[in-house]
């Protein structure tokens, strides 16, 4: 009768979250501002049809998504475009990702007085940029320019870099909260280990998956292939203390490269997931506590403005450093402000290896989710607005495909 139960609330969970998705969509806002108003609803702040040891009890949804997340987020990276790309994307992505965590670490730890630990976790999820909304915006009103061609490569980048940040952030921050004795080993040693062996691993795991891949392999083959790597690549990475979404991007990326009908892989995949999507920003939702809302307001208000200042500045910064075109170095950096599945799914993570934070940090990132998806592809129409880049292409088709759900 308890797995009835189970099963009773996620397939009401899931069509809630679709509704509510579908509700976003009318009201013109990304579907995943519909998801997690819709789990807020049902979670234990409101109608508690959602207990927080209920919330919990589904991290394994989490975790599944968020390595399909990552999986997607690696077929962005071809070798021949970040060639191509040379220096410039990397410098203003780099100072992007150091702006946004920077101001939002400084305003944490010398404004508010937060601990190190706290004040180096949350800024560095503040690097992630969820594209997805902006990509929209782009195909709506037709745009194209120096701007609207930076924005894809940026954003991509900027999730790998801002991941990595995390991963060591989370593990110094371990290292503080434990009272264990410094060293350079634990301090540079295990956030290596953790970063280049998820690489290795993921290299490893594209390399067998391309050779078992063959343009010829029926749609369904194709998926049950894709799906079995994506769980042994993040189960094996949870065995070994690699990181599951450098692997799952490492080895979304190796596949990309080597094969050059991955995209079939990468299709069969995105049919699979949607399900999945729309029950973990649900449930994401859910964990929104509206009375830890109240008492980090005022912190989750300066996170959000220090974010923004942080990613505007830096993409400033960087687009002036390597002479980028004038309407870049202005309005990039608007364009790069939507958060949204990767910082979600690096709050569980937190959840889960920092406890004593999880509440107060989960809660601060769902709110930003919240205001970035909303008036995010706002900003970014600005912002391609004032670059002179709306209406310019006939049949933007012929430039973007269509958006993939993996960087919501």
């Amino acid at each position: 009768m308890k797995s009835l139960n189970i099963i009773l609330k996620i397939s009401i969970i899931l069509v809630v979250g679709f509704i509510f998705g579908k509700g976003a969509k009318i009201l013109k806002l990304p579907s995943v501002s519909g998801y997690l108003i819709a789990g807020l609803l049902l979670g234990p702040s409101l109608f508690n049809f959602v207990s927080s040891e209920e919330a919990k009890s589904f991290e394994i949804i989490s975790e599944i998504t968020l390595s399909f997340i990552a999986f997607g987020i690696g077929s962005e990276f071809m070798l021949k475009d970040i060639i191509k790309m040379g220096k410039k994307i990397t410098i203003i992505t780099l100072a992007e990702v150091f702006g946004a965590i920077g101001v939002v670490f400084s305003v944490m730890y010398f404004i508010f007085n937060q601990d190190f630990a706290f004040s180096l976790v949350i800024a560095s999820m503040s690097a992630a940029t969820a594209p997805a909304a902006t990509i929209m915006v782009i195909r709506q009103y037709r745009a194209y320019g120096p701007v609207t061609k930076t924005i894809l490569p940026v954003v991509a980048l900027d999730d790998v870099f801002g991941i990595i940040a995390f991963g060591i952030a989370i593990s110094v921050a371990k290292i503080l909260v434990s009272g264990a004795e410094f060293s350079i080993f634990k301090i540079i040693g295990v956030p290596i280990y953790e970063i280049f062996g998820s690489l290795l691993l993921g290299l490893l795991l594209g390399v067998i998956l391309s050779v078992l891949t063959k343009r010829i392999d029926p749609k369904d083959e194709l998926q049950i292939k894709t799906i079995f790597f994506v769980g042994i690549a993040t189960g094996l990475s949870k065995v070994l203390d690699f990181s599951p979404l450098l692997t799952n991007i490492m080895m979304g990326a190796t596949l990309a490269n080597l094969r050059v009908f991955s995209n079939r892989s990468f299709s069969a995949v995105n049919d699979f997931v949607p399900i999945f999507y729309i029950l973990f920003f649900t449930i994401a939702g859910a964990a929104l506590d509206l009375k830890i809302l109240y008492t980090v307001g005022l912190i989750g208000a300066a996170y959000i403005v220090a974010r923004a200042t942080g990613k505007i500045l830096g993409a400033f910064i960087g687009a002036k450093w390597v002479k980028a075109e004038p309407q870049v170095q202005k309005y990039l950096g608007f364009a790069l402000l939507p958060q949204g599945g990767i910082s979600i799914g690096l709050s569980v993570i937190v959840m889960q290896q920092l406890p004593m934070y999880s509440i107060q940090i989960t809660t601060i990132i769902m709110a930003s989710v919240l205001f970035y998806e909303t008036l995010g592809p706002v900003f970014a129409k600005i912002a391609i607005h004032k670059a002179g880049e709306i209406n310019i292409l006939p049949d933007i088709n012929l430039m973007y495909e269509e958006p993939q759900p993996n960087n919501t």
